[in-house]
Parts: C-alpha cells; sequence; structure tokens
C-alpha cells in the first residue's frame, strides 16, 4: 500500500495507490473524503451519496433528552455538555439500527446529566446528513453509543 501526500497551492491531497482518497482547502479547513470505504458499520450512505455539501453549518433542534437508568441498561456514569453519541431515529424489524447520525448534546446549569435524568438540550446535527425528513415536532428517536441504546430525546 502507497500513501502520497501532495500539496499545490492552497489544496492538499493525500493518494492511496494512485487514488485520490482525501482533500482539504488549507486557507478554509474545508475537506472531502473520496474513498468509498468511507461506510461504516452502522451508516447505509457512503460521502459520494450525501446529497449536501458540509459547509460548516448545524441544524439545532431544542429535544427533551431522558437517559436510562444504570439498571434498565444505561451508561453508569453522567457525560458533559458537547458529548456526541450516535442517533438513531429507525430500527428495521429485527431490532438493529438502519442508520446514525452525527450529532452533539449541549446543556447549561448542572456540569453533567446522569443515568435516569432528564433534562432540556439543545442537539446539534451537522448538516451534511440527509436528516430533515425525521425533524417534526414530538418525533422520539434513541441515543446510543454504538448498538447500545442509553437514552431517548423528543424534538420540543
Amino acid at each position: 500500500m502507497a500513501i502520497l501526500k501532495k500539496i499545490e497551492g492552497n489544496e492538499l491531497y493525500l493518494y492511496m495507490n494512485g487514488n485520490i482518497i482525501y482533500k482539504r482547502w488549507l486557507d478554509t479547513g474545508q475537506s472531502k473524503v473520496f474513498d468509498v470505504m468511507a461506510y461504516d458499520k452502522y451508516t447505509l450512505t457512503s460521502i459520494r451519496d450525501l446529497e449536501y455539501e458540509n459547509f460548516g453549518e448545524m441544524l439545532n433542534i431544542k429535544a427533551k433528552l431522558k437517559l436510562k437508568s444504570t439498571e434498565e441498561g444505561g451508561r453508569k456514569t453522567g457525560f458533559i455538555s458537547g458529548y456526541r453519541p450516535n442517533h438513531v431515529f429507525e430500527y428495521n424489524g429485527k431490532g438493529q439500527l438502519m442508520q446514525t447520525y452525527i450529532g452533539e448534546i449541549i446543556f447549561e446549569g448542572k456540569p453533567t446529566i446522569e443515568p435516569g435524568e432528564e433534562r432540556e438540550v439543545v442537539v446539534r446535527f451537522l448538516i451534511n446528513q440527509p436528516i430533515e425528513k425525521y425533524l417534526e415536532k414530538g418525533r422520539i428517536w434513541w441515543i446510543n453509543e454504538g448498538a447500545r441504546q442509553i437514552g431517548q430525546a423528543e424534538i420540543v
């Protein structure tokens, strides 16, 4: 396997075995991944399949977050504002994740949210995800760490 890094003017390129896999514009920090292997275990789309370009914009959603208690299979400890778990809006008929979305949970006041606790938060989703179809008042979704469900949220 051969990796080649090349800088041309304002652009950084990474090639693997002669194929471009990554490009970054140095003055803006924007980047694009070209490698089809951008799939992961729970994501059904690759970078090439996304309808949107990421311009660093975020979708801010106000939600009521309820974490499972440790006894219910939730976390053993709480987390601080800025935590980025997996957000799941659908499971298939066998109870397996359909797709996860990237979202950051932001809250004020108390420094942590603990297992079993419920709190109003803001969830910031990256805009380069086809997530708009799920965003309606009252919509419930699940908060996961990998395949383990640790809580749920409802759009307020």
